[in-house]
């Protein structure tokens, strides 16, 4: 497994921040991901970085801050939290973010001190994540497995050693690294195979999209007018190309703010700030979900949709087909990293600049005045299955998009 991990470590710096030589790299580590952070920092080195800064976390002890903590704490955030990686930032610095969550950590913690934390965090955090949601510079995010994780996605190996590794399997093949490939080239070719529905799609230039499935989901997502569909690697504003997330299988855009009219019902369960949202829909009404529920998780469920103005609107919209990789390894990953490559998705809040002409150029203002939400949050959830059918529309002519769950181009 050692041999496997420094290749995950290779493919993380090269093709998913392609760190630049010269070039400071900041790695946000969860402590279950201390052997993959390792191989990182030396593979970054290799390549070329002048610095390497790692931030652990404890998604225990972030656990117990929240519940032990007044709200007035918590929501209390330090300068030199917030400078100590916006310092980097300023000075060149890329990022990777190697996670290691564990479903439903934060249950019977109150949703609302969670929220209110984070709400303060992100208020003063804005300028650090606008390096990120305007790529301004490269950033990655890649998983790692851990024991209680593994126990929730193949609850027939509870307690036993070998979940925990089976899990660690199925990330690494997720993201190409077998122990006989070269999975920067496999990657190099996977971006490519994404341009020929991103072109098709941008040609196609649609009004909107209907989405109808068997789970009851009858959406109309109006798209603005200058927006763009996008998918695999990114460029950064100085043309350096990365890829945000391993896995992908996404090519998605932004959805018009005031444009989402109907219902959406959710495919696979959501995981937010550490709590399981499960069996949940929403209802759109001119943009806005007017009325949700959910089977499991309906305050953090609410907390997420009233976080801000813009967290009841959409940011994103994103197809994948049924029948991708991780879709038909038929597993439940129980993270969004992985289970939104294996289903249609939307994502409640911030909208990506990129996904609109000359939009990482636009003012707030200008972005609002062309159609693109804005929040301090993005959340994405899943409602795509095996018989989602899309119909885009253009100019009063509809075109198939997608049929039982796949593209039909």
């Amino acid at each position: 497994m050692k041999g496997m991990i420094q290749k995950y470590a290779e493919l993380a710096i090269r093709k998913g921040v392609n760190l630049q030589k010269g070039q400071i790299l900041i790695i946000n580590a969860s402590v279950n991901a201390v052997e993959l952070t390792r191989a990182c920092v030396e593979e970054a080195y290799k390549a070329g970085a002048k610095r390497v800064q790692v931030f652990y976390q404890d998604e225990y002890i972030n656990r117990s801050n929240y519940f032990y903590q007044s709200d007035e704490e918590l929501q209390h955030i330090y300068p030199w939290e917030i400078d100590s990686r916006l310092d980097l930032m300023k000075d060149g610095a890329c990022i990777l973010h190697i996670i290691s969550e564990i479903p439903g950590i934060m249950n019977g913690v109150d949703a609302s001190k969670i929220s209110k934390a984070r709400m303060a965090k992100a208020i003063l955090s804005k300028d650090l994540q606008e390096y990120t949601m305007l790529n301004k510079t490269q950033w990655c995010i890649i998983a790692v497995s851990n024991k209680e994780w593994a126990d929730v996605v193949f609850p027939e190996f509870e307690g036993e050693i070998g979940a925990e590794e089976e899990l660690m399997d199925r990330i690494l093949s997720s993201v190409h690294v077998r122990e006989d490939n070269d999975p920067i080239e496999e990657w190099t070719k996977l971006n490519a195979s994404f341009q020929s529905r991103i072109q098709k799609l941008n040609t196609y230039h649609f009004d909107s999209l209907h989405f109808v499935n068997s789970l009851g989901t009858d959406l109309y997502v109006e798209l603005p007018k200058t927006h763009i569909w996008a998918g695999g690697s990114e460029k950064t504003e100085s043309g350096v190309e990365f890829n945000p997330n391993m896995p992908t299988e996404e090519i998605f855009s932004m959805p018009k703010r005031d444009g989402v009219n109907g219902i959406v019902y959710a495919s696979r369960p959501l995981l937010y700030n550490g709590t399981m949202i499960n069996d949940f829909w929403i209802r759109f009404k001119d943009g806005k979900a007017v009325e949700f529920d959910a089977k499991e998780g309906l305050d953090a469920l609410t907390e997420l949709i009233n976080f801000d103005e813009g967290s009841s609107y959409l940011g994103e919209v994103a197809l994948v087909p049924y029948h991708s990789p991780i879709s038909e390894s038929g597993i439940l990953f129980y993270n969004t990293l992985f289970d939104e490559n294996a289903s249609c998705h939307l994502a409640l809040g911030d909208a990506y600049p990129m996904n609109i002409e000359n939009g990482t150029k636009m003012s707030e203002e200008e972005l609002k005045q062309a159609g693109a939400n804005s929040s301090l949050t993005h959340v994405d959830f899943m409602f795509g299955n095996e018989d989602m059918c899309i119909t885009g529309n253009k100019d009063g002519k509809e075109i198939p998009v997608f049929k039982d769950g796949d593209f039909v181009f």
